[in-house]
């Protein structure tokens, strides 16, 4: 498919925007509305594959069902000259990657900002019943009028349809960013796009990755077994507050981590709101010490093939309005003044107790003397 292509009568191909293994993006015309829209065109090699065409037409079914600021919109889907594709809106900017490589190390405002937006988006999807599944950069964009936008649902799931005990041979997504669960082949959970949320975050603040390997399966086995770089070895003035919040995004066990991206949102907004000195105390994370290997077997990792648009370079991402909060304190307790007796008072009170209750024998035999009884 080349450019100048009519799709249904409606949308003409004009730029080619990023390959993948799966589908090619490109910016188009809606001819009927007179906008700018993106596509992504399926590749021949899948039009015909059952299974990826029902991917696809799950990532139009989920993302079209989500409306928010912070997600990319689905105008259309439809079939044409053979192939698959599905009509979404134009985002003229930069996906999260591409500002990461040309930046490297984002500074702390500008992260905070990103991923309280992100988690946004991640989190309003959680609440409509999904678990993205391939959180990462890639599918992060940025607006020309400073807007993160979440895209790409293919892999998608809905927490209704997850079992808790469910396990699964071949594990698709993105080695780099999914969590221990999803490395394992285990049902995935909110708490396993906070995870990848985190490793987005650690990526931002110190221009790396937590876990490099040459194969998905040793990427799978650093996220069950290690302990990333705590961020201090990078950055050595980082906050000790930021350092434990992403210590517990990133733990191995998902209980332990925060249970959705709303709830990390809320944490990163709070933290921005604060200054350096009434930060948390720092947490303690060994630098690269191992777990324990658990004994589990290993699945086929599939990365997810779908591409990586290619956009223009953005200014600098300033920072959004935080949360407040109205903190009442608890009234103090009441003190209540201490009770003075005055012991010799009542030593003397008890005294004349005493001589009062002797003196009622002398009488009554004085009277006994001048008044006998009657025999």
């Amino acid at each position: 498919m080349s450019e100048g292509k009519l799709l249904n009568d409606r949308y003409q191909l004009l730029e080619r925007q990023g390959d993948g293994g799966m589908a090619t993006v490109f910016r188009a015309r809606d001819k009927m509305l007179e906008r700018d829209v993106a596509i992504k065109l399926l590749h021949d090699d899948y039009s015909d594959d059952d299974e990826f065409r029902e991917r696809f037409r799950q990532e139009a079914r989920a993302a079209a069902n989500l409306s928010h600021p912070n997600i990319v919109t689905v105008h259309d889907f439809g079939y044409d000259v053979g192939k698959l594709f599905i009509v979404m809106e134009y985002i003229p900017g930069a996906d999260m990657k591409t500002l990461i490589r040309r930046s490297g190390r984002v500074s702390v405002k500008n992260t905070i900002t990103l991923m309280a937006q992100a988690c946004a988006g991640i989190g309003y999807a959680h609440r409509a019943g999904l678990v993205h599944c391939d959180v990462k950069p890639h599918n992060m964009l940025v607006t020309k009028d400073k807007r993160l936008k979440v895209t790409d649902f293919g892999i998608a799931r809905a927490l209704s349809s997850i079992q808790h005990d469910e396990y699964s041979e071949v594990v698709w997504g993105s080695p780099q960013y999914f969590s221990p669960e999803q490395a394992t082949g285990a049902a995935p959970s909110p708490a396993s796009d906070v995870y990848s949320l985190g490793i987005i975050l650690y990526e931002l603040l110190t221009g790396t990755l937590p876990f490099l390997a040459k194969t998905p399966e040793e990427l799978a086995r650093l996220h069950l077994t290690q302990v990333p770089v705590p961020l201090s070895e990078y950055v050595p003035d980082i906050s000790p507050a930021l350092e434990q919040i992403v210590a517990k995004v990133l733990a191995k066990e998902p209980a332990r981590r925060y249970r959705t991206a709303d709830q990390l949102g809320r944490v990163l907004e709070t933290f921005g709101m604060r200054e350096p000195n009434s930060a948390l105390q720092p947490v303690s994370v060994p630098v690269s010490q191992p777990i324990s290997e658990p004994a589990l077997s290993t699945p086929t990792y599939v990365p997810n093939p779908d591409p990586t648009p290619v956009y223009q370079h953005l200014p600098v991402v300033e920072e959004t309005p935080a949360y407040t909060y109205d903190y009442t304190p608890a009234p103090a307790p009441v003190s209540r003044a201490p009770i003075n007796i005055d012991w010799a008072s009542v030593g003397l009170g008890l005294l004349a107790l005493l001589l009062a209750g002797g003196l009622i024998p002398f009488w009554m035999w004085i009277y006994f003397i001048y008044n006998p009884p009657i025999r």
